[in-house]
Formats: C-alpha cells, sequence, structure tokens
C-alpha cells in the first residue's frame, strides 16, 4: 500500500508573506467511487442538459453539498440559471454537391454531421450554394493573416481544415505557436469566423490527427441534441448550417472540381494563401431543427471564509454529459461519461468534504458545477459573463475535467504551462509528493481551449487546469500514451465511458492532492496570482483588480 502523501511548508515567493501548512487532510477515495459510480449510472442518462438526467444530477449535488453543511451560493440559491436552446437535426437530407465531374452526396452520420445555431428557424435548406475552400478559414490581422482576402463567401458554403497552419510544426514556434494549437484552430472559431464572413454553411474536413479525435466522436458528439446559448436575435447572424465531413471525401470533392485536396492543405499553411473557389460546383442540404428553450443550472456552493469572505477561491468542474448517443454494436446508447465527467465533478464533492472537515480558510471557496462544457463552455461562459461572486474578488482557482484512471504517474501534465503564477502553487505541491509538472505532450489538440477553465481565463480570473501524467509509476511514458490512447478511441464520448469497479485510483489519490494543496494554499495566502507578463489575459487581470 503506498504511503500517505505528506503534508508541506508553502513559502511563497522573496518578498511575500509565509503562509502555513495545509491541514493533515487526504480527500477521500470512497467518496469519489461513491458520486461517480452513481452519476454515471444509467438512470442519468448520460447526464444531459434539459433531461431527467439534469435533474437527478442536480438533485444529487445539492444533497451531498448540503450534507456536508455548505452554504448555497447564490443569494441564497444553489442554482444559477443558464438559458439554453436545444436544437436537434431530423429529416436530414443527405449533403449534394453537384456541377462537377462527378456529383457526390454524403449520407448524415456516417459521412457528415451537421447542425445549427438558429434558434428561431424550424426549417434550414441549402439549396445550389456556391462552395469556396477557405484553407484554414483564419483571419488574423494581428498576425497578417486572412483566408478570406479577396473572396465574397456571403450564401455560400465554405469548406475549412481543422487546426492551425502550423500544426505539424516540431517546436512551438510559428505563426500560431507552432506545434501548440492557437484558439483559430478550435472549431468554434472556425463557425464564429465563417459567420463572420456571411458564409451559409460551414463545413470542417475531419482529420484525425490534427482534430485530435476520431470520426466517431465527431459522430456521437453531433448526431444528438445540441444546445446553444440563447439571444435576442435568435443567433440568426450564424450561418445557417455548421457540420463536418470526412476526409476522403473531401478529397473526392476536390477531385470533383479539378483540385488535389493535398496540394490545396499545403498551399493553406503558407502566409498569403487564396481562397478556392471551386468552380461550378454547388451544394444542398435541409433538414428540420427542432427547437427548445429551457434554463439549465449550474451548482454553486460556499464555504465561507473567516477573516476575508469577500475573496473567493473557485474550484470548477462540468457536471454534464452527451445524453444519449450513437449506439454501440451492443445497442448501449448512453453516453454515460463516467470519466468525461463523473470524475471532475466527484472531485468537487470529495475537495468540499475535506476543506470542512479542515476548517475553514481565509478566504471563502466556492465549489461550482457547471452545465453544458460539452455543448462549448455554455455554463462557464455564463457564468464568467454573469459572475455570481465578482471576478476582481476572485483570486483563481482550479478546473477539473477527466481525471485519469491509468494509474500513478511520476508527472501531471499542465494544460497552458508557463502563463499564470498559479504554475508555482502548483511546483511546491507537486515537490511534496517527489513529481514534477510536465509540458503538453500534444500541443497540437488545443486542450487549453476545450474545458471551463477558459471560460474564466478570458475574463482574466488564472485557473489551473492539469491533468494525470503519462510517466506511470508502471510502465513509464509507453504505458502512459496507450492508456490515453486506449481512452481516446474506445470510451472518449462513447457509451463505453462507463464506471469501472477495477479502475487504478492511485494517481486520481495523488492528483486530488494536489488540487487540495494548492487550493488550500490560494485561500490562506493575501497573495493575488496574475498572468505572466505579456499574457494575453494579463491586461484583463490588471483592469478587474484596479477596478475593485
Amino acid at each position: 500500500m503506498r504511503p500517505s502523501l505528506p503534508t508541506f511548508a508553502l513559502l511563497l515567493s522573496a518578498g511575500t508573506a509565509a503562509v502555513a501548512a495545509p491541514a493533515e487532510i487526504t480527500p477521500s477515495i470512497d467518496t469519489m467511487k461513491e458520486v461517480v459510480k452513481e452519476i454515471s449510472s444509467d438512470p442519468y442518462e448520460g447526464r444531459a442538459p434539459g433531461t431527467v438526467g439534469e435533474e437527478k444530477t442536480l438533485a444529487y449535488l445539492v444533497q451531498r453539498f448540503e450534507a456536508l453543511g455548505l452554504k448555497p451560493g447564490n443569494k441564497g440559491s444553489w442554482f444559477q440559471d443558464v438559458p439554453l436552446v436545444e436544437l436537434a437535426a431530423k429529416n436530414v437530407s443527405p449533403l449534394r454537391f453537384t456541377g462537377g465531374k462527378a456529383p457526390l452526396s454524403l449520407d448524415y452520420g456516417s459521412q457528415m454531421v451537421v447542425a445549427t445555431y438558429r434558434t428561431t428557424q424550424p426549417h434550414i435548406e441549402l439549396k445550389d450554394s456556391p462552395v469556396v475552400f477557405v484553407g484554414y478559414g483564419i483571419n488574423a490581422p494581428e498576425k497578417k493573416w486572412n483566408d478570406y482576402g479577396g473572396v465574397n463567401v456571403r450564401g455560400k458554403t465554405v469548406i475549412i481544415l481543422v487546426n492551425d497552419p502550423d500544426y505539424q510544426t516540431p517546436t512551438l514556434r510559428g505563426p500560431f505557436g507552432g506545434r501548440a494549437m492557437t484558439y483559430y484552430g478550435r472549431w468554434t472559431y472556425k463557425f464564429e469566423e465563417a459567420a463572420r464572413q456571411g458564409a451559409a454553411a460551414a463545413i470542417i474536413v475531419h482529420d484525425t490527427m490534427p482534430a485530435a479525435y476520431g470520426w466517431n466522436v465527431v459522430q456521437s458528439s453531433w448526431t444528438g441534441a445540441q444546445h446553444v446559448a440563447d439571444s435576442a436575435n435568435g443567433n440568426a447572424d450564424q450561418s445557417a448550417a455548421i457540420g463536418w465531413m470526412q476526409k476522403d471525401k473531401a478529397a473526392a470533392l476536390m477531385a470533383s472540381a479539378g483540385l488535389n485536396l493535398d496540394a490545396l492543405s499545403a498551399a493553406a499553411k503558407k502566409r498569403g494563401f487564396k481562397a478556392v473557389p471551386l468552380k461550378g460546383i454547388k451544394a444542398s442540404l435541409s433538414f428540420d431543427n427542432i427547437i427548445r428553450k429551457h434554463s439549465s443550472k449550474n451548482v454553486v456552493a460556499l464555504l465561507p471564509g473567516k477573516t476575508r469572505p469577500n475573496e473567493y477561491v473557485l474550484y470548477a468542474a462540468h457536471w454534464d454529459h452527451l445524453g444519449r448517443c450513437e449506439a454501440a454494436p451492443d445497442g448501449d446508447d448512453i453516453c454515460n461519461g463516467a470519466i468525461d465527467n463523473a470524475t471532475g465533478t466527484a472531485a468537487l464533492i470529495a475537495l468540499a468534504e475535506a476543506n470542512v472537515k479542515a476548517g475553514p480558510t481565509d478566504r471563502s471557496q466556492v465549489f461550482l458545477a457547471v452545465t453544458a462544457e460539452e455543448s462549448g463552455l455554455l455554463g462557464s461562459a455564463y457564468y464568467g459573463n454573469h459572475p455570481v461572486f465578482p471576478l476582481g474578488q476572485t483570486v483563481g482557482g482550479v478546473n477539473m475535467d477527466a481525471l485519469s484512471m491509468a494509474g500513478l504517474a511520476r508527472n501531471v501534465v499542465v494544460i497552458g504551462k508557463g502563463k499564470s503564477q498559479l504554475d508555482a502553487y502548483l511546483d511546491r505541491a507537486l515537490a511534496a509528493q517527489k513529481r514534477v509538472a510536465s509540458l503538453e505532450p500534444t500541443p497540437e489538440k488545443g486542450f487549453y481551449y476545450r474545458s471551463d477553465h477558459f471560460s474564466f481565463a478570458k475574463h482574466g480570473v488564472p485557473m489551473l487546469y492539469f491533468e494525470g501524467g503519462q510517466d506511470l509509476v508502471k510502465g513509464g511514458t509507453a504505458a502512459g500514451a496507450a492508456a490515453a490512447k486506449d481512452y481516446e478511441e474506445h470510451r472518449y464520448h462513447g457509451p463505453k465511458d462507463e464506471y469501472d469497479p477495477k479502475w487504478d485510483w492511485s494517481g486520481v489519490k495523488a492528483d486530488l492532492k494536489l488540487y487540495y494543496d494548492v487550493g488550500r494554499a490560494l485561500a490562506n495566502t493575501t497573495d493575488w496570482p496574475n498572468w505572466v507578463p505579456g499574457d494575453e489575459f494579463r491586461s484583463i487581470r490588471d483592469r478587474s483588480r484596479a477596478e475593485k
């Protein structure tokens, strides 16, 4: 049996006061097991917002927080309403391309997926829309890069490559961060920019390596009901249709226009690339848009601080998952989301329990379970735009998403390592465990923009987000990489992400202690960690602190 993790005396950087060592408390893995097993069970139906799964999840979380003696955090309520619109594409026609050397028809699900952000349009129809290949679909004036330069795509269908132009660069140097994905590489940005350019439809070409997931993930994530943020104009300024297509079908489409996808992709990597109209080719598509407006909920639990209760440390995790999705071969169509993110949600409860046992800290601690992360970070984005606790008084915190069951690792992988002064807090906690922080092994996957910490970072609040390391005590980096690959290919965003009594919790136990120690340190210090000089979020933080 592995010995319990030692406590540590935390000494802040030169010129600041020493902080008392955290209490001798280890968050309970038994509590985590209980929570994960419960909320990832079939009766919760995959925890999709707006379903019975949400009702069960919210009731369970409140029950657990209330039993710990926490306070409802939103003016006497446990909840923050998040207005959403559920959209479901029905009666989807094939996506047809005509006018080229050979007509092309793509079937929904297996060859393409499609949806819309428009929340007041019950029928979507695209008829004979001219098609334009726009490379990576990026308009970045500060980088002197515009894939839309010199072409009018209003009312047209744009075909877009996934990721950004230098994702294959072996280093982190390049106009778009080298190998590390920038926000310009995220699919959310590509649809946003296509809409700004007036495109009627935007279709991303799926490619497993630069996308960081297989077609199975696209299919399971995009063929069920989608959730979008509600808006006054019903998102009428968005493209009528958005979606993905298989790479081999994109290659066939280019060939039908007398072009070569590989040659176009190579050209798109270079500054000065010009969009290429597919002469004579038109796109057609139709589907019904089933619309249901509803309000989902963030859960807000508070452990008041004892001396500075108006300063807040934030623990965040998303409670939602995909609900019912594309069925596995055995007929199982519930995406249970045990790893993603019943583990993070369970960590919230285990950390709250440990902090209650240790006693209140000087600052208040907020335990925030957010909704609709899987739909584009909608719950955390809503909190960022409508904070329950002022962001200028929010010190920082941690985000927990999909804790690893691969076993104890010698390291953790910090998403966005080097961006904020929170790294120092983690380094001190790691030193007590004789472990280290590592850079992302796959920065091209853009994980910094794929979880809820990003919603807070955009408002200047430093949030620490790390994942279980791949240098496993048993098996080293080869075993760690194999475990990550196995999860991504066989369980991630699929029906087989289920609770397994044979999981190895040793890595989660160590990582959970890191979250606890970092959170306690933040909640007891008088420091206000910032982003490092030159980081894109530094000026936002400086303004919010100055306003306070």
